[in-house]
């Protein structure tokens, strides 16, 4: 990367612009860098669409990198830069699944001296770009519940994840990826998990073994609806040992379709519904992006 566009949020605070500042000392060492502060989708499209053929570097969570891929697919240009990422975020769940380090000057190390390799994303029936992951269910209404206590950070997701699970009774609802019905909407549903990336919540792993670059979509449905059952999925979902349990079915597909009486589903932190089917399908090696080298992933540990 030797001409960067550096993009961040213009109502950043003070830590983060002290963050980008770390960044930016690593960066502009090795590259010509631009900064651009966005405040809006428009301006992001705008600053996007003006790049001048240089790369791209996110600063910021989870949101951010969504709406800078989202900005890049809908000018028709998503397949042109390599992507770098400063994560900045609360929970930071893509950087987290692909290894790429929260500190801001290791961040940028990968960007400068990371192997380039190609990512993919879900498209979604309505013409949306998934990045991370969808859930439905449980984490959906977690994330609802989780609404009024942001101000809390990450923990605000805990107590919304508490409340949902409690309250939760699932859904009767109907999810086929490609050829093999999961659910037939007979039987309640407790969570579905559509995931890109392993980590939802800042950093639960809904999804350990997902991985961005494989070419292919995890799928979890769980059907741990009793009481007693929500408890102790809730408990192996901390230890990362829920898909052991007998009322978990996981498979990997390229194609996944949900359907039902009126849901809710988070998708990269955005909650749509209620809605009644929705469908996604993977878009393999949509995007290049540097990531960590091996070297650089085992002194991250």
């Amino acid at each position: 990367m030797e001409r960067i566009l550096l993009v961040t949020n213009a109502e950043a605070g003070t830590n983060d612009e002290t963050a980008v500042d770390e960044a930016l000392a690593v960066l502009r060492e090795h590259a010509d860098v631009k900064v651009a502060a966005t405040t809006d989708a428009h301006q992001l499209h705008r600053v996007l669409a003006g790049r001048d053929g240089r790369d791209v570097v996110v600063a910021g969570g989870d949101g951010s990198l969504h709406a800078v891929i989202r900005a890049l697919s809908d000018n028709g240009d998503l397949s042109s830069p390599t992507l770098g990422l400063i994560p900045l975020g609360t929970g930071n769940d893509f950087a987290r699944g692909v290894d790429i380090p929260l500190l801001p000057a290791e961040a940028a190390a990968v960007i400068v001296d990371g192997r380039t390799t190609k990512v993919d994303v879900l498209v979604d029936g309505e013409g949306g770009i998934v990045v991370n992951a969808v859930h439905v269910g449980v984490g959906a209404e977690a994330g609802r519940e989780a609404a009024p206590w942001k101000w809390l950070g990450k923990l605000g997701y805990v107590v919304g994840a508490a409340k949902a699970g409690f309250k939760s009774r699932g859904h009767r609802m109907r999810v086929v990826a490609d050829d093999t019905v999961l659910a037939d909407g007979h039987r309640r549903v407790f969570q579905v998990g559509i995931a890109n990336g392993p980590n939802i919540g800042g950093g639960t792993k809904l999804s350990p073994h997902a991985d961005p670059t494989d070419g292919s979509i995890d799928v979890l449905v769980s059907f741990s609806v009793k009481r007693r059952d929500r408890f102790l999925y809730g408990v192996h979902l901390k230890r990362g040992t829920h898909e052991e349990r007998h009322d978990v079915r996981t498979v990997r597909a390229r194609r996944v379709s949900v359907s039902g009486d009126g849901f809710w589903c988070n998708a990269d932190g955005e909650l749509a519904g209620p809605i009644t089917s929705r469908e996604w399908r993977l878009q393999p090696d949509a995007f290049a992006m540097r990531l960590p080298t091996p070297a650089q992933e085992t002194l991250a540990e």
